[in-house]
């Protein structure tokens, strides 16, 4: 009962952290119609920001419990910012040609990694988290880590966030009337390009606080983490249906689940299959996905 309980926790905290990665992809690609290659970039620039703060280099951050708030603060707006100037620069004037948009994203996904291995070398670097969430508590007679919590709580908080957003603020709205008529709403007086911005930096967001939290989960980041989370990040959003949000939280829990236990029960690696086969079989009876819609 404890490994089931163990493996469970473990699973949903995997889950809580795919989804923060698929998130961002979901919201730009359904309401933007853009495949955006790059979002791992973005998670690993987070969680390198996230590592640096929380290294002592920014003054407030460290491994108390409000340093490691600053940290991730830090990292989660460094991703943010890359994600502006990534859709100010190479995104923006790429909207009408989807083939080129693909081809630049790729490049900035490969360029990064090189980039910060440059910087900082290709090992991996211990990710210093807060004594507060290295330890366990009981349940059920299992000991689960307690950042595990912290990443559930996190993915809820954005899941709701997102849902609001999409459907109760006016950004929200606009954004989606542009995505279906943008020269109705240009003709209307309303900037479609700041409000998809706008996206863009919430995407970027969302992946950069994954980075942050995945070096809490991993306990160390290194150069390809966010392009190995990416993988997985896509299969969520496909299983879960492309461009929508509760498809993809769905989805999160399953393959997070799915891994965890595949893992445990079977060979080590053999949750990857298992995840790739949960795909295709979902594909061959549901092609769209869960839902297959924005919501």
């Amino acid at each position: 009962m404890a490994t089931i309980v163990l493996l469970t926790c473990t699973g949903l905290g995997l889950g809580a952290l795919y989804f923060l990665v698929a998130s961002g992809l979901s919201l730009i690609f359904g309401l933007m119609d853009v495949l955006n290659f790059a979002h791992g970039a973005l998670l690993s620039i987070g969680a390198y920001g996230a590592w640096w703060a929380a290294g002592g280099n920014l003054p407030g951050a460290g491994r108390s419990g409000f340093g490691f708030v600053l940290a991730v603060a830090f990292g989660t707006a460094v991703g943010t910012l890359a994600a502006v100037l990534l859709e100010l620069a190479v995104i923006r004037p790429l909207y009408t040609r989807p083939r080129e948009q693909i081809l630049a994203t790729v490049g900035v996904g490969l360029a990064t990694p090189a980039l910060l291995s440059a910087i900082w070398g290709s090992d991996a670097r211990t990710f210093p988290g807060p004594a507060a969430l290295s330890g366990t508590f009981p349940l059920l007679g299992a000991a689960i880590p307690v950042n595990r919590l912290v990443l559930v709580a996190a993915a809820l908080v954005v899941l709701v966030a997102l849902r609001l957003f999409l459907g109760r603020t006016r950004h929200g709205l606009v954004v989606r009337a542009g995505v279906e008529d943008r020269a109705m709403v240009t003709a209307l007086g309303i900037d479609v390009r700041k409000a998809f911005t706008l996206v863009f930096a919430i995407g970027g967001a969302a992946a950069a606080l994954a980075g942050a939290l995945g070096g809490l989960y991993f306990g160390s980041v290194d150069p390809g983490q966010g392009t190995s989370l990416l993988i997985f990040a896509f299969v969520v959003v496909v299983m879960g249906g492309m461009g929508s949000i509760t498809g993809a939280a769905v989805a999160a829990v399953g393959v997070g689940l799915v891994q965890q236990f595949a893992n445990y029960y079977t060979a080590a690696g053999l949750g990857d299959l298992a995840v790739v086969v949960m795909l295709a079989a979902l594909l061959l009876i549901r092609p769209r996905g869960l839902t297959g819609r924005l919501a």
